[in-house]
């Protein structure tokens, strides 16, 4: 689908092609980020109900135990791969011990019997069918605690048969809220920067790599977009006409608006959480400082004044602290600073560069980039504790927490050609999730 996208400036208005990638699925109404949906307690909705609430997975202990889960191949058409992609965004969470279907001793078709998954070690399973008529799937999908011999989800989806990946994060996401009692992320989005033709510009994919889309948004040089809390807008740098400015693109509005510029360099960070104000860096009076905006009443507060750099500002979830990149003692280090500008702190002592630092959903760790021979991504806590180093191969840039805290994406060189990359926030399952022929960089993880 091909809609117009409205470009407006100070200085010119154009219009440029727009890819929509609404979510037309699920029943909901259509938009460019709808939220996950609300966590299925209560009967009715899409016909399905959930069992009270039991944590199967304390995601929170440091010695959870895996949990046993068997998916079997769902009936129709689309079945195998409906119930493939289920399995493949569970088995990534690091959460599920998956069971092989040649260990099944319960058909497919057959009503489930507990006594059939007891002797091979499974402790949950999931079933399903597919219905499908010219234009939609009709999926059913039920969940089965071994242990007590009952089903505890129930619920019935459709879909458009062009949006069947969406619909199968939807239904993983439903599960894992079953088991764990929390939000999953096989709903998100990864916004990034990519290069095609000598020319950048701002894409999106799923956070398993599939559906990659571009947003028609070109620049001589573009930097990390950066959302808003509530998932409608992205604001970013890009460098236009030989003129850096910061733009925002409104999905709602189907906008982009060029939201402030100046001589100098202009770089984009957070927004804080109430969406209406953003944090950037600007060397408008001289040396790179960090600023705050209000985009309703489009005024601007300096919040620091140094001779040197200060940098990569990022807002903590509860817009209290911002974490930057300053080199007034020497080299580029992480500090944070109070949004009001005082109680500066450094929190990176270690290695002579170290910048690009992210919150975690929660407000208690840093992720960011630092030079160990080659650019490396490390995890501190807020106090600068606990340093922890995540890759060791290739330059690796640009970190980004997922909405849930658990996983981080990133841009690194490891295979040649600079790519967006996904992995565990302990380090673990690193994988390449953009095309090897495309140059990207500056991953950020949707908030929903």
């Amino acid at each position: 689908m091909k809609i117009k996208l409205k470009v407006e400036s100070l200085k010119f208005k154009v219009f440029i092609i727009f890819f929509c990638f609404s979510f037309f699925f699920l029943n909901l109404p259509p938009s460019p980020f709808s939220n996950p949906p609300s966590p299925p307690f209560s009967k009715g909705g899409m016909g399905g109900f959930m069992a009270e609430a039991k944590v199967y997975i304390d995601i929170t202990s440091p010695a959870f135990k895996k949990l046993p889960i068997a998916i079997q191949e769902f009936s129709g058409t689309s079945g195998r791969e409906i119930s493939d992609i289920i399995r493949d965004d569970l088995i990534f969470t690091g959460l599920f011990s998956y069971i092989e279907r040649a260990a099944y001793i319960e058909n497919p078709s057959q009503p489930f019997n507990p006594k059939n998954w007891t002797p091979i070690g499974v402790e949950a399973v999931v079933k399903g069918s597919v219905q499908e008529a010219k234009d939609f799937f009709t999926v059913k999908v039920s969940l089965y605690d071994v242990f007590e011999g009952k089903e505890i989800l129930r619920k019935e989806y459709k879909a458009e048969k062009e949006f069947i990946r969406p619909l199968c994060h939807a239904i993983a996401n439903d599960i894992y809220y079953t088991l764990t009692g929390e939000t999953g992320i096989f709903r998100s989005r990864i916004s990034f920067v990519a290069e095609e033709k000598g020319r950048k510009g701002i894409y999106i994919i799923d956070w398993d790599g599939n559906r990659i889309t571009s947003t028609g948004l070109k620049g001589n040089i573009i930097l990390s977009p950066h959302w808003s809390k509530d998932g409608t807008k992205l604001i970013y740098s890009a460098e236009r006409n030989r003129q850096w400015g910061i733009y925002l693109l409104d999905f709602i509005n189907m906008s982009e608006k060029k939201v402030f510029f100046s001589k100098g360099t202009n770089i984009a960070g957070d927004f804080f959480p109430e969406g209406n104000d953003f944090i950037f860096s600007s060397s408008k009076d001289g040396t790179p400082d960090l600023y705050v905006k209000n985009l309703k009443e489009n005024n601007i507060t300096k919040l620091t004044s140094f001779y040197g750099i200060e940098v990569s500002p990022a807002a903590s979830p509860d817009g209290k602290y911002i974490a930057f990149v300053s080199d007034r003692g020497g080299s580029p280090q992480v500090y944070t600073v109070r949004r009001d500008g005082s109680d500066v702190r450094r929190i990176t002592f270690k290695g002579s560069y170290n910048t690009s630092p992210s919150w975690s959903p929660k407000g208690d760790r840093i992720v960011f980039a630092g030079r160990q021979g080659t650019n490396q991504i490390f995890i501190v806590n807020p106090d600068g504790t606990g340093l922890t180093q995540l890759t060791t191969r290739g330059d690796n840039e640009d970190p980004s927490f997922s909405p849930d805290g658990r996983y981080i994406a990133f841009s690194s060189d490891r295979d040649g050609v600079k790519g967006i990359y996904i992995m565990r926030a302990n380090g673990e399952s690193q994988k390449r999730i953009t095309p090897k022929n495309l140059r990207a960089s500056g991953p950020r993880w949707s908030p929903n």
